[in-house]
């Protein structure tokens, strides 16, 4: 007889034997950034990520959703700037990915940290010049950290946690991954991705060592600030100990605020269209430390300034390869600014009268250069000058500027008072239409604070669309428009080349403050500098209204310049 063996009963399933939860690869991307802490993304839809629009419906990710890729970009790489986590911008295949190039190239100029996801073809298509196909590679692959394609869609929880380890780590980038849009479609099983710390290196006993010799012996030390690696700890430590050194910190070109405008340490900007003194200064110090930043072609004005290799040169950077600098390297501090600032507080030096009377005589050009032209307007067209005198007084205490590329900007770099960091948003890279984009972004970012953005005309009219993002979203930037009907730095340098054969930058303009008031806003308009007073107090009292953003519009004269 045959004997029947029955199988054992199963046994009760227990929680660690259920079936696991399960999710499409595209809402497994929008979960990772939730948990990383992401707060917002700057989007443009397109059909081919359509799969991680739709997990960020119910997500707590604000999603903004832009005018155009480039804007879009360009919101996101000032987000990385604000820190402290990278900005994340979406865009779809050939012509999106090829829009938000720019901002891509911005991170990698800037080293800010910034994630890129561009949707693409299906995995059958490729090759075969499908709809909107592009070489990501090829595209990218020159100015980004890490190029990645999503090809397997197990993998989405991994490529997305390592990209924005990568987008902060060592040197701060941008980071590319490519979402094929039948991959993100499918089902994976959901798990955990942990954050990876990224390392914050620091000062070495012989680091602190070298570093403090260096100063002891120097009778004209000179700190230079920089880069986009900073936070508000790092820049109150170091301004509180050069404070109590009496030591002079400059700031490189675009990142004023580090070293508060108030400080007795702070002795101005360097970089182009620098006032004289900061440049001549590089010469004459006899111990360049530079943190965050490197000695590259705009501090050095092209490769000139301080190139001798006797020169003593302390760099802190957490960039190994100290990628973009130039001249004598006497010390790498392998550190970023918060790390380098903490241990800069174990460093006491002996006080020295002849290094006070350095720092007191920078600090005095500076307080020089950047006080305000006279209340009282002048005869003729709005001056930007007369602007300011009556903007500077009525900003708070911790207000921001944002600005882009152009002549326009250095009203900026000489009389904003940036004074709680970040308090200055810009661009290194020299690009254009970054001011609206960035002003929407801070705004977004810090809701309470005033944010100030001052862009010229040909430059507005590169990403000024993005106003109606602002109205969108309830962003309330104050923005002022200096319109003086031409691309301002490329005509200097016309009138340098070719002197009286004007081409190729004249504008014609529309009324700004119209266009303002059809995106949802409230724009004033200002062509003589007796109308000046009246339109900032109206400004301001827009602004302070807190409803809408506001936009001056300031019609100048040619030719007139901040320095």
């Amino acid at each position: 007889m045959t004997q029947l063996i029955s199988a054992p009963a199963p046994a009760p399933a227990s929680a660690a034997d259920a079936a696991p939860t399960t999710a499409t690869a595209g809402h497994e991307i929008v979960r990772v950034l939730e948990e990383h802490g992401i707060r917002r993304t700057f989007v443009v839809p397109g059909e081919s990520y359509l799969e991680v629009l739709d997990g960020l419906h119910e997500s707590s990710i604000e999603t903004v959703i832009c005018r155009h890729e480039g804007g879009a970009a360009y919101m996101a790489e000032a987000e990385g700037k604000l820190g402290p986590l990278p900005g994340i911008a979406m865009v779809t295949r050939g012509p999106g990915a090829a829009n938000a190039l720019v901002g891509v190239h911005t991170a990698w100029q800037d080293s800010t940290p910034m994630v890129l996801f561009i949707g693409l073809i299906p995995l059958a298509h490729r090759h075969k010049e499908a709809f909107q196909e592009f070489d990501v590679d090829g595209w990218f692959a020159a100015g980004a950290k890490s190029v990645v394609i999503l090809d397997v869609a197990e993998r989405a929880q991994e490529v997305v946690a390592d990209a924005l380890f990568l987008a902060r780590a060592g040197r701060p980038g941008p980071v590319v991954i490519g979402l094929p849009e039948d991959v993100i479609r499918e089902t994976i099983p959901q798990h955990q991705q942990p954050e990876l710390p990224v390392a914050e290196g620091g000062m070495t006993a012989n680091d602190l060592e070298a570093l403090r010799d260096a100063l002891e012996t120097a009778e004209k030390p000179l700190f230079v600030t920089g880069g986009s690696d900073w936070d508000a700890d790092a820049s109150a430590r170091l301004t509180g100990w050069l404070e109590q050194h009496r030591l002079p910190a400059v700031a490189e070109w675009r990142t004023e605020g580090i070293v508060p405008f108030d400080s007795p340490s702070y002795a101005g900007p360097i970089g182009y269209g620098r006032p004289k003194p900061t440049l001549d200064v590089l010469e004459e110090c006899d111990l360049l430390v530079f943190v965050g930043t490197l000695p590259g072609d705009v501090v050095t004005n092209g490769f000139l300034v301080r190139q001798g290799w006797e020169r003593r040169n302390f760099l802190v950077s957490i960039d190994p390869t100290l990628r973009g600098r130039s001249g004598a390297v006497s010390h790498h501090i392998l550190a970023r600014p918060g790390a380098f600032a903490r241990d800069l507080e174990r460093i006491d030096l002996t006080p020295d009268d002849a290094r006070a009377d350095w720092t007191a005589r920078l600090r005095e050009q500076q307080r020089a250069f950047s006080t305000l032209s006279p209340r009282a307007p002048k005869p003729g067209p709005a001056s930007m000058d007369t602007v300011m005198a009556h903007l500077v007084p009525q900003l708070d205490h911790d207000a921001l500027v944002t600005f882009g590329a152009g002549e326009h900007t250095n009203w900026a770099h000489r009389y904003f008072p940036t004074r709680v960091y970040p308090s200055m948003v810009s661009c290194g890279n020299g690009s254009m239409g970054y001011s609206i984009p960035s002003a929407v972004a801070a705004s977004l970012h810090f809701p309470e604070r005033q944010v100030v953005s001052i862009a010229g005309d040909g430059e507005f009219l590169m990403n000024g669309q993005e106003l109606a993002t602002a109205k969108q979203l309830g962003a309330t930037p104050l923005v002022i428009v200096v319109d003086n009907q031409e691309y301002g730095t490329i005509r200097t340098h016309q009138e340098r080349r070719h002197p009286g054969r004007v081409s190729g930058t004249q504008l014609e303009n529309p009324d700004f403050a119209m266009l303002a008031n059809a995106y949802g806003g409230f724009g004033i308009r200002v062509e003589t500098d007796a109308e000046v007073p009246a339109a900032v107090e109206q400004a301001l009292s827009r602004w302070r209204a807190g409803e809408r953003f506001v936009l001056l519009h300031v019609i100048t004269e040619q030719r007139s310049q901040a320095y």
